[in-house]
């Protein structure tokens, strides 16, 4: 009869997966803190003590790794259950709007519907009945696969040190892609803390290569040379005449009282050296446009994850037409036009007449 070595060999892996850990005491539950595998892997099998892999599977607690994902990360902080009353917004955006059935607001939104799947990053969620975007087989300026994208293709679920633990440069999802722009450089408000709340003082501080970052997927999606019907820069220092607007503009109602120490809008991020949490300035030289500044990271209630509605001509005419959740507005008063506004005089589309010293 054969020696039974699957199960001893099993024992001594779990005796040494528990040693490890035991020298890591402080680490925490994506690194190898306590129970971490076990919590996220059914434990493999063996046959005469050689491991057994089913179906080349990383043998997961839920059918899909976005499922597993969620199985934690859910209400309070990145998959809300109801698009009309989504989470506390954290600064990321939030996967509940894939859920809805209409975000288009424009005059014909109720006639020509845009579902939920269009608010941002459709992750794969059996749980939730979450599929791939229907109308973009790859990302949009770049060729990652639709069909496989999930919270893993963007963040590293056995940790890293990036921010957000998000990937860097390399293989993501076992080679489906390979990033070639490393984590962005950026600082985030404390997502497990319930009363953490997105404010203007109190939100992430983005320093660095955020849009570099966004190109391992999308390229330069708007850029003048790319194919996206909307050209737009995306990683460029901001000119100074751009910075005085940003910092004069304090909505429709006070379009020139602002200031620079008290100018900075969580709606209209920017990156900038040495930002904190807390940093209510306004941008200086230096300070740079990316792919956040106009949009979520997730997902909004608006088309393409953008930060305020591009369809509607009123900040609060969002919702009106397709009935999902209305984006806040920022600034006092049933006026306030478009964000674009905190950067963009007269004569680029917007109807205030800002003139730098």
């Amino acid at each position: 009869m054969k020696p039974q070595t699957g199960p001893l060999l099993l024992g001594f892996c779990c005796l040494l997966a528990s040693w490890c850990l035991a020298q890591t005491p402080s680490a925490a539950f994506h690194d190898g803190g306590s129970s971490s595998c076990a919590v996220c892997h059914v434990m493999h099998a063996s046959n005469d003590g050689q491991v057994v892999i089913v179906d080349s599977a990383p043998l997961l607690l839920a059918a899909t790794s976005s499922d597993l994902c969620l199985t934690c990360h859910d209400q309070e902080s990145v998959f809300g259950y109801d698009p009309l009353i989504p989470p506390p917004e954290k600064g990321s955006g939030n996967f509940v709007f894939l859920l809805e059935d209409n975000i288009n607001d424009a005059p014909d939104g109720q006639i020509n519907s845009l579902a939920g799947e269009g608010s941002g990053h459709s992750v794969v969620s059996l749980d939730r009945g979450t599929t791939s975007d229907s109308r973009w087989p790859e990302a949009p300026g770049g060729t990652f696969p639709s069909h496989e994208l999930s919270c893993t293709s963007c963040h590293d679920p056995h940790g890293n040190s990036g921010f957000r633990m998000l990937n860097g440069v390399g293989p993501v999802q076992n080679g489906i892609a390979e990033f070639i722009y490393p984590a962005p450089a950026a600082i985030g408000i404390d997502i497990t803390d319930p009363l953490a709340v997105e404010s203007n003082d109190r939100h992430t501080a983005y320093i660095s290569g955020m849009s570099e970052w966004c190109a391992n997927c999308h390229g330069l999606y708007h850029d003048e040379s790319s194919t996206a019907s909307f050209a737009h820069p995306g990683d460029e220092t901001l000119s100074s005449a751009q910075i005085t607007i940003y910092n004069r503009y304090n909505g429709t109602g006070d379009p020139f009282g602002g200031t620079q120490a008290t100018a900075y809008l969580k709606d209209v991020p920017f990156e900038q050296a040495g930002m904190t949490v807390s940093s209510t300035a306004g941008p200086s030289a230096g300070s740079r446009i990316m792919c956040l500044s106009c949009h979520r990271a997730h997902a909004s209630s608006a088309p393409a994850a953008t930060r305020w509605d591009m369809r509607i001509g009123l900040l609060d005419d969002d919702g009106l037409v397709s009935g999902s959740f209305p984006i806040p507005n920022p600034y006092p008063g049933s006026l306030q036009g478009a964000l674009c506004r905190k950067c963009h005089p007269k004569g680029q589309r917007y109807d205030f007449d800002f003139s730098a010293p």
